[in-house]
């Protein structure tokens, strides 16, 4: 099914608005006139808010699973190496701003509400991902060194924020690729 040209522009506009402003920080009205749609349009393909901030975080989630599918069929090591360059260019480049899930996780403190549960299951699927791969490479320690690289990345994506991109990316390629046991 072709997705609409104005559910994308709603979806679109209220991504950068969520990422660079807090999503309870923006309203309704203000992602409304940054699509230029209508209110019947908006609540069209959204119902609510809470299903647009779903589609925002399903489409981040989205995003980092086909970066990671891009290194699929690889050999383990050069998987491991795939994703640290990605979550490294992710850091410089798109996500200069913080870790979207992060973000909304300080704005969702109901762990229990369908925001959060969407972040629990990408959260989930990126440390067993880095886990398969580091098992794979033969790593007798892969769940621990798995939670360390989640742990690593979400430090990364703030520290990018708060330290600068470049300085933070550097730092994230080196301790990620000790923690991951990988020559560099």
């Amino acid at each position: 099914m072709a997705i609409s040209e104005a559910r994308e522009r709603l979806l679109r506009s209220a991504s950068e608005l969520f990422y660079t402003e807090g999503i309870h920080s923006v309203g309704v009205d203000r992602i409304i006139e940054k699509a230029g749609v209508t209110r019947a349009t908006f609540y069209r393909h959204f119902p609510s808010k809470e299903d647009l901030v779903q589609a925002y975080l399903a489409r981040e989630d989205d995003l980092l699973r086909g970066a990671f599918a891009g290194i699929d069929g690889l050999p383990a090591a050069q998987q491991l190496e795939g994703a640290i360059q990605g979550i490294a260019d992710d850091i410089s480049r798109n996500h200069t701003r913080g870790c979207p899930f992060i973000n909304a996780s300080a704005e969702y403190p109901d762990a229990a509400s369908p925001v959060r549960q969407l972040i629990s299951g990408h959260r989930e699927w990126f440390r067993s991902t880095l886990e398969t791969a580091l098992r794979a490479a033969g790593n007798a320690d892969a769940a621990e060194r798995a939670r360390a690289l989640v742990l690593l990345r979400d430090a990364a994506l703030v520290g990018g924020y708060l330290d600068g991109p470049e300085i933070m990316r550097e730092t994230f390629v080196r301790t990620a690729r000790t923690v991951a046991g990988i020559e560099g």
